[in-house]
Parts: structure tokens; sequence; C-alpha cells
């Protein structure tokens, strides 16, 4: 006779405060996980980069080297290299074990509000308030970038690589999804300023947020809306929005002080959580498992599915 299969639990969420990390370097700007979750990376408004061990909440190196604030950062799926932009218009390409600039990136017209590896790490490509994203040879000498893209008519806000594709978002309202290997253009209006854009983790839908304070689930490869997820605030500033690493939830950052964390089908509110009193300006979702980051002001929060058992707990069992 066959056992009933056990029902499935409920995708946990990432509801437990493990740690707050001040991070002293100005308002951080953008916090990201590196490529396993072990690590993670904020921007300072001081100019600086800093990397954190994320399960004990320690400084391991400060990166200095760009001009004027840090907006955005990555690290390569090695764990060798990071890139970061700034509000100085350059991009810098990091040793991460000495510290050291090994490339600056010069080009852009603007400040450059986002940055990425592509999976290789082999280029760097780089969004700006110039319109343009400059895709970058991290192998090569030359100083000019290898490839231009000029389709937008504002700022671009976002970007995300996976694969071939490379998916923006504009201040012109338009989510452009390029494929790089076919030289193929897709572009969904959106009508709102684009504030943030991501792949779902199968690669089959793509996710913004907009400055009409909805965030937006298409279908890649129709343009077909999937759903609509609204309640959390943003009119004026340019936070992160995000898929869980299974895909069940979609979360976005507030000005009212929240993250929110929709259920990805119902569409339904599964947890508003309270980050603060200020902007959330950034979250990052850990690749595989149920842990967040989050950004306000000058310190970063580390969010899990479970409360962290502390030394008196592990003693008593």
């Amino acid at each position: 006779m066959a056992f009933p299969q056990p029902r499935p639990q409920a995708p946990q969420l990432p509801q437990h405060l493990l740690r707050t990390i001040d991070c002293q370097q100005g308002a951080v700007r953008a916090v990201r996980f590196n490529a396993d979750g072990n690590y993670l990376l904020s921007c300072g408004s001081d100019k600086s980069l800093k990397l954190w061990s994320v399960s004990r909440g320690t400084l391991l190196k400060t990166y200095s080297g760009h001009g004027y604030e840090v907006l955005d950062a990555d690290g390569s799926f090695d764990n060798s290299q990071l890139c970061t932009c700034s509000s100085d218009k350059t991009v810098i390409l990091w040793d991460v074990a000495t510290g050291q600039v090994t490339r600056k990136l010069r080009g852009h017209a603007g400040k450059v509000n986002c940055v990425q590896f592509n999976e290789e790490a082999t280029v760097i490509l780089s969004g700006s308030i110039d319109g343009t994203v400059r895709c970058w040879d991290t192998r090569s000498r030359r100083f000019e970038p290898i490839q231009v893209l000029d389709e937008a008519r504002d700022g671009i806000s976002s970007l995300k690589v996976v694969q071939h594709e490379l998916l923006t978002g504009s201040v012109d309202g338009r989510v452009r999804r390029y494929d790089l290997r076919m030289g193929q253009l897709h572009v969904d209006f959106i009508s709102s300023p684009i504030t943030c854009v991501c792949f779902s983790q199968d690669s089959q839908c793509t996710l913004s947020s907009s400055l009409d304070s909805t965030v937006r689930l298409l279908d890649k490869s129709t343009g077909e809306m999937l759903g609509e997820y609204t309640g959390h605030k943003m009119k004026g500033y340019k936070l992160d929005c995000c898929l869980s690493s299974k895909d069940t939830h979609v979360l976005s950052c507030s000005e009212d002080g929240h993250v929110y964390c929709w259920d990805l089908v119902e569409g339904s509110l599964s947890l508003k959580l309270p980050v603060g009193k200020a902007v959330v300006q950034s979250l990052s979702f850990h690749p595989t498992e149920t842990c967040l980051l989050t950004a306000m002001e000058g310190r970063v929060q580390v969010w899990g599915a479970e409360p962290e058992e502390t030394e008196e707990d592990a003693m008593a069992t």
C-alpha cells in the first residue's frame, strides 16, 4: 500500500531579523549578495565599497577608488573579481584579494546606475543616466567598450544579464530585452519610469518596478502581463524589486520603511516586513536560500526564515 505524499510545505519567507550591520560608509546606496550568497557587498555614499561576511556580519575588506558615491556592484562567479559603478561616471574592476583597482573604465557621459558581469566574468555591462549600456571586455587592455547599446531615450536605471540575454529598464518607461547572440531587441512599454528589472529564476518571465508604485510580471516571450503587485510606495526613488530564489514570491522595497512580499501566483500580500522608519533603499535575495538583505540609511539588515540559534540555545540542546 502506498503512503500519501506529505503535504508540500508553504514556502518560508525571510521574516526574522538575524543581524544589523552598521556599514559606516554614509548612506548605503545598494546591497548585493555575491554569487554563492556567503558574502555581501555594500555600496556607500562615502565613495567606498565594502565586503562583509553574511553569517558573521564582519567586515572583510574595503575598496576605495571611486571619486563619488558608489551606486551598484557585482561579484564574479569565482569570487576573484568585483565590479562597481559610481556617480563619478566610471566603472571599476577590482581584484577581490588585494583590494586593488584592476581597471577603471571611462566612457559614460553621466552617472552610472547599474553594473553586472556576464556569467563568465569576461564582460562587464554598465547602464548610465546617459541612456546607454556599455559592454567592456575585462581581459582586454583596450579602454573603449566592445559594444554600446543606445536605444533608450532616457537614462538606464537597471540591467540584468543571464546567458545571452540582457534586460534593461529605463526612465523612458520601457523594458528592453536584447538577445545578444541573435542581435534582436524586444521592447515592452510600461508608461512609467522603470526603477528596477530582473528575470525570473526559470528565465520565462521578467519583473519590473516603476514609479507608479507598481511591480509587473510579464511573460518574456509574449509580453503578456501575468501579474501586478501594488500596495507599496515608490514615487520618487530608484528602488529594487526581485523574486525569491524559487520564484514563489515577488519582493519590493518601499518608501514607507517596509519590504513588501507578494505571492507570485495569487498576487496577494504575504508579508510586509518592517525594516525601519526611512526609505528601504535596496534589497537582494539569496541565490538559493531563504535569506534577504535590505539597506536603509547607513545600515544593512540580514533576514532569515528562522531565528538564529544563539550560543545559549545551542548549549541548552
